[in-house]
């Protein structure tokens, strides 16, 4: 379970990231938007610092942003404990972003969004550290789920297999119980969902009945 921050109070950010950890996450997702990727701008690698000291769960730091290898280091140095970078972005070389966030001693992560044909990243399967499939377009949250990204989680796992490799697939967007548990059955191990568990009434019951859908794979 990997609550994203986007849907929090960012009047009482750190408190609400003491919050979610409280009810039983197992990542906190920190999606990074610098408006020119995506049309949005939220958040940078200061917010990420100041929010570090309130959970000691690992940080996922999504980079929704162009040239992402000229800000590996600083994400690094806020205490990210995984990056990801979209295979999308404008960069110099994808594989040598995914390098070097391995060499600043951090969990490289390639994100796919939902046009993008999940053969793509094939390439770069022996670079990462965890997958992410996008079931929304990236920019807003709040946004419905896109069903139709399903299938490139069993592909993305059958090519791991064939190279030797097997990574975590995160997905995110759209994700609540009903559509958790699709994303699960399809294979998915880590969901990423914002406003479910931050606009709920009680936290820690979102998280639960996340938990529930992501046990349905089995």
């Amino acid at each position: 379970m990997a609550p994203s921050i986007l849907a929090a109070d960012f009047a009482a950010l750190g408190r609400e990231v003491e919050r979610a950890t409280e009810a039983g996450s197992d990542y906190m997702h920190i999606d990074v938007m610098d408006g020119v990727f995506v049309n949005n701008i939220t958040m940078g690698p200061g917010v990420v610092k100041s929010i570090r000291p309130y959970s000691r769960l690992p940080f996922i730091a999504h980079l929704m942003i162009t040239h992402p290898e000229r800000h590996v280091k600083a994400f690094s140095d806020a205490g990210s404990d995984i990056i990801e970078v979209h295979l999308e972005a404008e960069q110099e070389d994808v594989g040598e972003t995914l390098k070097a966030i391995r060499d600043h001693g951090r969990k490289a992560a390639l994100a796919v969004n939902p046009p993008t044909p999940i053969d793509r990243a094939f390439p770069y399967m022996r670079d990462i550290d965890l997958l992410l499939v996008m079931s929304v377009n990236p920019g807003w949250g709040g946004q419905s789920f896109m069903p139709e990204v399903l299938p490139k989680i069993a592909a993305a796992k059958a090519e791991m297999a064939a190279q030797g490799s097997s990574v975590p697939v995160e997905i995110d967007g759209g994700i609540n119980a009903s559509t958790g548990a699709l994303a699960a059955k399809a294979g998915a191990d880590i969901l990423a969902a914002g406003s479910y568990v931050f606009k709920a009434e009680d936290m820690r019951a979102a998280i639960e009945s996340l938990r529930r859908a992501g046990e349905s794979k089995d």
